[in-house]
């Protein structure tokens, strides 16, 4: 790919109630990436959680420090690193990105890196979740950010919101209300890739840096989407899908480890 980038990557500090960030800039177009301490924490459905499910055991996780992704990957940041923007909503470039295999999406980010000199991933589930709920400092809502859905997340079955999401599709990215890390659309808008395998019990005893298993049949996506009951937007919902499919429900978000 002979496209040239710039790249911007200073270190911007957030407002008081949000946590640091990293700027980069490729092609033109900028994207965040904020600092998420890390820590230990409870993985898996909250307590009287009367929609938790077998597969969302609660266990401790510890995790190291990393970057997670402001926002979904847009449609105006695969365009500057892609060659074809996939999406099958394409009235915004802040939009997410959609229609996208797993394989899509890690190309993407071995095509970014090659671009910024740097490392993206996708999240692991356990490094998703941290963050959708709050990081170190993490709160008890059912929804990344709030315990009232209608303010982060853009879902279907609401005759609420879709007052505002009229078209019944993906909507631009930081809409919403964000977490308390200032991460937007963690719950609602499309479904993330993230890097595991799904399995359907975790382990019972403390993960450090979880990778999932090394193998299996379908990979792990999280956040609920446009399209989505409230359940599934909740943050310990986990959902697996072949790595093969393409729907316009399932986009991505990056990750940094630093």
């Amino acid at each position: 790919m002979n496209k040239l980038t710039s790249l911007m990557m200073g270190l911007i500090l957030g407002t008081s109630a949000f946590a640091e960030k990293k700027q980069y800039e490729v092609n033109g177009v900028k994207f965040n990436m904020v600092y998420v301490e890390g820590g230990s924490f409870s993985m898996g459905s909250l307590e009287n959680d009367k929609n938790a499910e077998k597969d969302e055991t609660k266990h401790k996780v510890v995790l190291t420090n990393y970057y997670i992704g402001e926002t979904e990957v847009t449609q105006a940041l695969w365009s500057a690193v892609m060659p074809k923007n996939p999406s099958y909503f394409k009235r915004d470039s802040l939009l997410p990105v959609e229609r996208i295999s797993y394989a899509e999406a890690k190309e993407f980010v071995s095509q970014l890196n090659m671009l910024t000199h740097e490392s993206f991933c996708l999240p692991t589930e356990a490094e998703w979740e941290y963050a959708a709920k709050g990081g170190k400092n993490h709160d008890d809502y059912a929804y990344s950010g709030s315990a009232q859905i209608d303010s982060v997340a853009f879902y279907g079955n609401s005759k609420a919101n879709l007052k505002q999401n009229a078209t019944d599709a993906t909507y631009p990215v930081g809409t919403k209300q964000p977490n308390s890390l200032g991460i937007y659309d963690m719950s609602g808008n499309v479904y993330e890739w993230c890097s595991d395998w799904y399995y359907r019990f975790y382990p019972t005893d403390t993960e450090v840096n979880p990778q999932g298993p090394d193998s299996g049949t379908f990979r792990v996506v999280r956040g609920g989407c446009w399209s989505s009951d409230p359940n599934h937007c909740r943050t310990s919902k986990r959902v697996y899908v072949s790595p093969r499919k393409k729907y316009s429900n399932i986009g991505m978000r990056l990750c940094l480890r630093k």
